[in-house]
């Protein structure tokens, strides 16, 4: 495996695994109806502007496919006082996960908001995702929780925070 920094030429390949993602982890969670209308056309729109605008990283196999992906930068909400910095997305394609891959995106990403001096971090997660018993072993703690909709169906996200990332090792 190769984890480098996203360029533009990879949309379409973080587009594949943001899609794919979305439809393994979150079937029988997330509505049918909108798993189903996930396009990579419009993520690979999406993720276009992300990777001008945000810091993304890929993980590459052997064959130089895009397995994986994760994006992170400053708390976009300005909310949490204690937690400055906060991992946007983080997906694996479902064969690549539980290797070892999740905790090295987000080292790097750990990495580059150490560099822009944002030494604490957040993200956000469905609370029936699998990923969030992840969070935890990598020490989040939880600290908020929403109410958010997605095709009329009422889902609850937990926040999961680290407020010092000096000492940070997946």
């Amino acid at each position: 495996m190769f984890i480098r920094k996203a360029e533009l030429a990879d949309v379409v390949g973080i587009a594949k695994v943001h899609v794919d993602g979305w439809r393994t982890t979150y079937k029988g969670i997330v509505p049918d109806a909108y798993l189903n209308n996930l396009s990579y056309e419009s993520r690979e729109q999406m993720w276009m502007s992300g990777v001008k605008q945000n810091n993304v990283y890929i993980a590459e196999d052997e064959d130089g496919q895009i397995v994986g992906f994760a994006s992170g930068g400053k708390e976009r909400t300005g909310k949490y006082e204690a937690y400055v910095g906060e991992l946007y997305a983080i997906y694996l394609l479902e064969g690549q996960q539980g290797k070892g891959l999740g905790r090295k995106l987000i080292q790097i990403v750990v990495d580059d908001l150490k560099e822009k001096k944002l030494n604490s971090m957040l993200i956000w997660a469905l609370e029936e995702n699998p990923a969030c018993r992840f969070y935890e072993r990598l020490a989040g703690k939880p600290i908020d929780t929403a109410e958010i909709e997605i095709e009329g169906k009422e889902l609850s996200e937990v926040a999961y925070g680290w407020n010092d990332l000096a000492n940070w090792r997946g």
